[in-house]
């Protein structure tokens, strides 16, 4: 496991994108089939990574607490199976299941929505407004596996808040820290 801070990624930019496999309903699903009325939440996670594992409750929270406000949620793994099975879209499916996610979990296979996405850890999140335009990508708290810091989700739901309120998201984001992506050799 090597300790990865996210890429800084330019705000305002537009979301990248994909058509991938939602390991959840056999469906491929592009990201306009995924985006919300009002925003569209865009993580990049895998099953195996600590992190990921330490957050995952928080995350199924966040999709119940904000979808039925216009907020959708897509989950994709670009992780290298080859090297890490328990990343495979069978094992996304279950757990999917087990961590009761109630959006898709995409497979990317190919890395390049990763790579389009300028992702470089597990967990990576981004938020796009309704215009698909990039608003927050950092953390989802400062909790980590290695410390005591509660799990709140707070810095994802304070973006989260503020496009519900119809106010600015503020521009001051700390970097998400996970498990690098595991990239094909």
């Amino acid at each position: 496991m090597a300790r990865t801070e996210s890429n800084l990624m330019p705000l305002g930019i537009s979301a990248p994108d994909f058509s991938l496999p939602d390991t959840r309903s056999d469906e491929i699903l592009s990201l306009s089939d995924v985006q919300g009325e009002l925003a569209t939440v865009i993580m990049f996670i895998c099953n195996h990574c600590p992190y990921v594992k330490h957050i995952k409750s928080e995350i199924a929270r966040l999709a119940s607490d904000y979808q039925s406000r216009g907020v959708a949620f897509a989950a994709i793994s670009s992780n290298d199976v080859a090297q890490y099975p328990a990343d495979g879209p069978d094992k996304m499916k279950e757990t999917a299941k087990k961590w009761k996610f109630k959006f898709p979990y995409l497979y990317d296979e190919s890395q390049e929505v990763a790579k389009a996405y300028d992702a470089a850890c597990t967990p990576d999140i981004y938020v796009f407004d309704n215009s698909l335009k990039l608003v927050y990508h950092g953390q989802l708290d400062e909790s980590r596996p290695d410390n005591k810091n509660p799990i709140t989700g707070r810095d994802i739901r304070m973006a989260l808040d503020s496009l519900v309120a119809g106010v600015a998201v503020s521009k001051d984001q700390t970097s998400s820290v996970g498990c690098n992506i595991k990239w094909k050799g």
